[in-house]
């Protein structure tokens, strides 16, 4: 069961969400029309171990040989928006105006990322999230592709693997996670590992220079 706090009456200000995360916190609202945000420590974390992620023979065969392009942090907006709209994979979202706004701001200073999917010049599925040290913090994802959502995630976990990150945070475990791999951990052992990602260094853009 995930803790959940009452809203702050404060400004939720990008320092604000990073101070939350290093705490083991991260914002959301109920829905995209709710102006308030609330506070929610998950008591079971989900994670993604990236020495265990399990991407199907069948997904690598679909990497190798599909024409879709994998990029980084060049259409935030898309996908933001791809991952706000409600759809076959989602009939509710918690990604409000408030959030929206301030996690752009983090984009904007190179701290949340973007893994997108391209066919041509269509975004058929992505994610976004952010980094602090050694640790990124998946928020999102979303796919109008089958296995789009999936190659995003691949595509994640080898930049993740090849900047030297430690942690991947998935904040809750869905099927779909633990399709590729990811795990529960209890709120202890999820400080632990938080606490020590967060005072490495890492490189998003090692993958870039290989």
């Amino acid at each position: 069961m995930a803790r959940r706090t009452d809203p702050f009456a404060i400004e939720l200000t990008p320092e604000l969400v990073l101070r939350a995360y290093r705490a083991g916190m991260f914002p959301m609202a109920e829905d995209a029309t709710d102006p308030e945000i609330f506070w929610v420590s998950p008591d079971h974390r989900g994670i993604m171990p990236l020495d265990g992620f399990h991407a199907s023979k069948s997904l690598r065969k679909a990497m190798r040989t599909s024409v879709w392009d994998i990029r980084v942090d060049t259409d935030w907006d898309g996908i933001v928006e791809g991952c706000a709209t409600v759809g076959a994979d989602r009939d509710t979202t918690w990604i409000n105006g408030t959030i929206r706004a301030v996690y752009g701001a983090l984009f904007d200073r190179g701290i949340a990322h973007t893994v997108e999917v391209w066919d041509g010049s269509e975004l058929v599925g992505g994610l976004y999230g952010i980094a602090i040290g050694g640790a990124f913090f998946g928020e999102s994802m979303f796919h109008r592709r089958t296995d789009a959502s999936k190659m995003a995630m691949t595509h994640l976990v080898e930049r993740l693997n090849a900047g030297g990150f430690e942690l991947l945070d998935t904040q809750f475990l869905t099927d779909h996670l633990a399709s590729l791999g990811g795990v529960e951990i209890g709120r202890a052992e999820y400080e632990d590992r938080l606490a020590r990602a967060t005072s490495r260094d890492a490189d998003w853009h090692a993958w870039d220079r290989l």
